[in-house]
This record gives C-alpha cells, structure tokens and sequence, in this order.
C-alpha cells in the first residue's frame, strides 16, 4: 500500500542526515545532508539490486513519481534494465544545467553564507549560463566546460576560471546523485587550466569588459554608498584610500574639482581632481544620504568614520569579479590603459593619476592651462565609459 502522500512530504524537515521515507513498489523519497528531497526507485535487474533517481520533490510530484515508477516497471516486466531507456531520455529530453544549478543553489543556501550565494550566483550567470545553461545537463561535454573556462583566462581570470571549474563540478556531483547525468566531465580539466600566478593589481582593460562592469555597478543591489564609491572610482581613478577618505567640505561644486590635501596624498602633494558631469551627479544622489555627515562615503557602523577598506572590494567580489581580475586599485590601471590607448597625452595622464613624475609635469604648464588639460581628459573619459556602457547593453539585448 502507499504510504506517502502529499501532506506528509511537505511534512518532513532537514535533519541533517541522509533519510529514506518509502512509498511503494519501491519508490522512496530520499533526503539529503543539505536538505533536498529527491524520488528513487529500487528494483532488481538480472539478480542486482539497482536504483534510478526520478527527480526532487516538489519539481516532481507523488503523482508523477509514481507515474515514473509505474512506466520504469512496464520495461522492467518485458526483461530490459530500465536505466538504459532513462538515460536516452535524459540525454534526449533532458533536464537544462541551469536548472539543475539552481536547485543545488538553493538546497546549498540551508548552509551557505549569504556572501557567498552572491558570489556563486554571479559566477554562473556571469560566465557559465551564456555558455550553456540551457543546454541538457547530460549533453554538456568537457570541450564545452572547457572552450567556457577559456574565455575567462583571456580575460586573465585565471583564479576565477578554477573557481568556476568548481562550482560547475559540484553542480554535475549534484546531478550524478540526482540521477539526471551519469558523471561529472569537470573531472579531468583541472590541469587543462592556466596556473594562477600572482602579479600586479588586477585590472579590467578590455573595452567590453568595462561596459559590462560600468552596468554591474549601475545593477549592484547593495548599499548606495558603495554603489557610489564604485562609480566613483570609475570615473575619477583616484586611489581607494583618498576616494575612502574624500571629504564633503573638499569638495567644489561650482568649480567642479575635489581638491585632496597633501596630507592624505601617497605623494604629499596637494591633488586637484577635476570632476565630469558623471562625477559629479554621483556626489549629488549621495547628499540627500551622507551630505550632512563627514564623508562623502562614510562607513555603514558610523556616519563618522570612513568606508572600510574592504567595502568597494567585497562589492566586486559580490558582483562575480575575482581578486585576479579587478581590485579596488584596478581601477587606476583600468583608466591609465584605455586613456593611454585612445591616444589621451600620457604627461597629462600621469599628472591626472598624481604619480611621483608629475612634479615635472607642473613645471610645464602654467596653472590654468593644466587644469583645463586634465578637465578635458576626465570629461572624455567619463563619456567613454558612457559610450561603453551603452554598447555592452546593446551587445546583450542584441541589437
């Protein structure tokens, strides 16, 4: 006789080990560690007992666990193995990898920390999904793990690329145990990836990838401050600490510059920033929010104290991007890069990123004259990553 129904499936709670709750004919439910609940049926084929998995529960109801059972058992009658028959239709109809990915994803979040199902999230949809995540889980080869990893090494995430390698293992395991895919194909490409080797501070210096970052922080859910801090480094490429440390009172918005003292400067020298029309509605939205207080980006604990450190980074990290492909400093290289690129005057450049040489620079233009040089570059660049911007949500939406 049955023994399950509905009712009692919604009944059963995590309890931290692996329990089996029969129904009949041999199909059970099975939870997991995690908390997941998954269809089984258990049957003998030529004197070996053998089990096939139907699906999680509540994806697959009673009704068509049952239903499954009884069409696995109508093969197993005629005297053939009903798991040859399940795998063709896996491999046929199957189940997409984003679904699988999304049902170990949420089983994980019973444990996970919330950062960390940030990252993980950002991870698949950043890089994996576009790749395949539609695709059948049991068609998925190691050359398309592969070609996907190896568009994130051109980008020289190579760190990233063996963190994703990993995600995607765990979620084809999660499949294994599920029994929507034979075996996990992650499992010979690990020496197939480039070694991560430690360098400079890691940067984005691709065209197209800067419009997809400068979207992804217009995108970024968290606090507004660190959205602003985020833009802000964009735009002006200033250090994180002087950007941390800004001040309301340093700010001039009828002369549209944020002059920094030279105490808070790594070369302690006076740093006059001009700032673009981007810039400087960055500053506006952020009044209504912090304009009373110290900081133009003060800290979440106290209105008087700085932003930490870590704010602007743990946002890239939540935002998918890892230490070996963007940092809070990246962002100076970013700018430096592509400015140097479009044929922007490199003293003026340097000048703008107050590096040491720029004494010299001083000395070669009088006041007013320099600061309209550096207006003008920062003004470009702000509309460049506007026009970035704009083509990589062209890009997606495919127009």
């Amino acid at each position: 006789m049955p023994q399950l129904t509905e009712v009692k499936l919604r009944a059963i709670k995590p309890s931290g080990k692996i329990e089996r709750f029969h129904d009949a004919k041999g199909l059970y439910l099975e939870t997991s560690v995690a908390g997941g609940k998954y269809w089984r049926w258990k049957y003998s084929f030529e004197g070996k007992e053998k089990r096939l998995s139907l699906g999680s529960w509540p994806d697959v109801s009673l009704k068509e666990a049952r239903d499954k059972r009884d069409d696995y058992r109508r093969i197993l009658q005629k005297g053939e193995d009903p798991s040859p028959a399940k795998k063709k239709q896996d491999i046929t109809g199957g189940t997409s990898f984003r679904t699988v990915a999304e049902i170990w994803r949420e089983n994980m979040g019973n444990i996970w920390a919330e950062s960390h199902i940030v990252t993980v999230k950002g991870r698949l949809e950043l890089d994996v999904y576009p790749a395949f995540g539609e695709k059948p889980i049991a068609t998925i080869t190691p050359q398309d793990i592969l070609a996907m990893l190896r568009k994130i090494e051109e980008r020289r995430a190579f760190e990233t690329a063996s963190r994703v390698l990993g995600i995607c293992s765990l979620v084809f395991r999660y499949g294994v145990a599920s029994g929507v895919v034979d075996s996990d194909p992650c499992r010979d490409l690990r020496g197939a990836l480039v070694p991560h080797q430690k360098g400079q501070h890691a940067a984005i210096v691709k065209p197209k990838e800067v419009g997809a970052l400068m979207r992804t922080i217009d995108d970024y859910k968290g606090s507004a401050v660190v959205r602003g801090a985020l833009a802000f480094s964009a735009l002006t490429f200033c250090r994180p600490g002087e950007i941390r440390h800004a001040e309301w009172q340093e700010i001039d918005f009828e002369n549209r510059e944020w002059t920094i003292p030279a105490a808070k400067m790594k070369t302690r020298v006076e740093h006059r920033v001009p700032l673009s029309r981007q810039a400087l509605e960055v500053l506006r939205a952020l009044q209504p929010i912090t304009g009373t207080g110290r900081y133009v980006f003060p800290s979440p604990r106290s209105k008087d104290k700085p932003l930490s450190e870590n704010g602007v980074l743990a946002a890239l990290r939540n935002m998918g991007y890892e230490k070996d492909q963007m940092t809070a400093h990246g962002f100076r290289a970013m700018a430096s890069t592509l400015l140097n690129e479009r044929g922007c005057r490199a003293d003026v450049i340097e000048a703008q990123l107050a590096h040491k040489g720029a004494d010299k620079i001083r000395a070669v233009y009088n006041r007013a004259q320099y600061m309209e040089d550096r207006r003008q570059l920062m003004q470009e660049w702000a509309d460049y990553l506007d026009e970035l911007r704009e083509s990589s949500a062209k890009g997606l939406s495919g127009s």
